[in-house]
């Protein structure tokens, strides 16, 4: 049996004949930038997540970096983060010329420990960047007290959670911006690069725009240095489409979740993923601990199964980031499980036949460690 690590396919499969239908209307008006299809969509994911207002951008990158510039973060100041991200989070904040002050995560859900946050406020933090990681949403309402006395903005890397809430709340409407990604195999997947800005201040909302386009919000008036970072129209329509199954199949995630949950219940050297008090999440990776990491990855890659790491590095120790001067033993607990993460097959369309041999390839592989 082969079983992919997503199945971008099956997705397409239903959402197909609409898109056609939708791309038909777009490339006979030729109008390819901007448009009601991009209105349609951002009014429709911002009453998703919540929010009063989104802004479509050109990949989750951009989404991170125009959401920071937009509540003040400058070069010279600093954003601090979990340093278990991918390194998108990190690189945002670099292309501001700002730097990134990274922290530890928590033992059980890897999320940005608030504690560790607080202690790494200095006077030149301008915002805090807490990731949901995995399809969680991280302990927002832990960071706000601290972050608001001290006149901090938060600032949701929202890219892994869409759909998913906490005490009640959407992500993407927890802090005072957020930022996504639609890349293809989030929840919900554009059929390229494209990304948002979700936020409930207006002034936020029209500075992303402004710096989206050039700097400008009227034609040949530019306020401020910006980019060009515009959702574009295609992708607009084939987002509109997937939205409006992204609950079905985050429930479908839930299900193979729940499945997962009682397959790997008697595995030992087998740890499953545990939903903190509070959280409805999402699954967008379902991702146990095991020793000896590599060997199972081979393992499964050679049953067939399409298994994952995210995230094999942490950011401080990367090349990239070399130059922050924190050596190994800077953040044990995402230097840690950065060795045991595996990230199984997931997605609305696996079926508990494949899971089945999924988890007994797992636990076979485990076996032999």
């Amino acid at each position: 049996m082969k079983v992919p690590f997503v199945d971008l396919r099956s997705q397409h499969e239903e959402v197909e004949d609409e898109v056609r239908l939708g791309l038909d209307s777009v490339f006979a008006r030729t109008a390819f930038v901007g448009g009601p299809e991009v209105t349609a969509f951002e009014n429709a994911y911002a009453a998703f997540v919540r929010a009063d207002h989104c802004v479509g951008v050109g990949n989750g990158t951009d989404a991170l970096e125009l959401a920071m510039r937009a509540v003040g973060v400058r070069p010279g100041g600093e954003v601090i983060l979990p340093a278990n991200t991918f390194i998108a989070t990190a690189e945002a904040v670099s292309r501001i010329g700002a730097t990134p002050v990274l922290v530890d995560v928590d033992e059980e859900h890897l999320l940005i420990d608030p504690v560790a946050a607080e202690r790494a406020i200095t006077a030149r933090t301008q915002a805090i960047a807490p990731v949901h990681l995995f399809g969680q949403s991280a302990f927002v309402e832990r960071l706000t007290p601290f972050a608001d006395a001290a006149g901090i903005p938060i600032v949701e890397d929202a890219a892994q959670s869409q759909g998913a809430r906490r005490l009640g709340q959407p992500a993407g409407s927890l802090g005072h911006v957020a930022a996504t990604s639609f890349y293809p195999g989030k929840n919900l997947g554009a059929a390229g690069d494209a990304g948002a800005v979700t936020t409930d201040d207006p002034e936020v909302a029209r500075m992303v725009r402004v710096l989206s386009s050039h700097g400008s919000e009227r034609k040949y008036v530019h306020e401020v240095v910006g980019m060009n970072s515009r959702l574009d129209t295609v992708q607009a329509v084939y987002l509109s489409a997937k939205l409006a199954r992204l609950e079905k199949w985050n429930e479908l995630r839930c299900q193979a979740a729940d499945r997962y949950r009682t397959l790997l219940a008697d595995v030992p050297g087998v740890r499953g993923p545990v939903s903190a008090d509070g959280n409805e999440d999402v699954w967008h990776l379902y991702v146990v601990r095991v020793a000896e990491r590599d060997r199972v990855l081979a393992a499964l890659a050679e049953a067939g199964i399409g298994a994952g790491i995210h995230y094999p590095t942490p950011v401080h120790l990367t090349a990239a980031y070399a130059h922050l001067g924190l050596p190994e033993g800077s953040f044990p607990v995402a230097e840690r499980t950065a060795g045991e993460i595996l990230s199984l097959p997931m997605h609305p369309h696996l079926t508990p036949e494949q899971q089945e041999y999924v988890t007994g390839a797992l636990a076979e592989a485990v076996r032999g460690s």
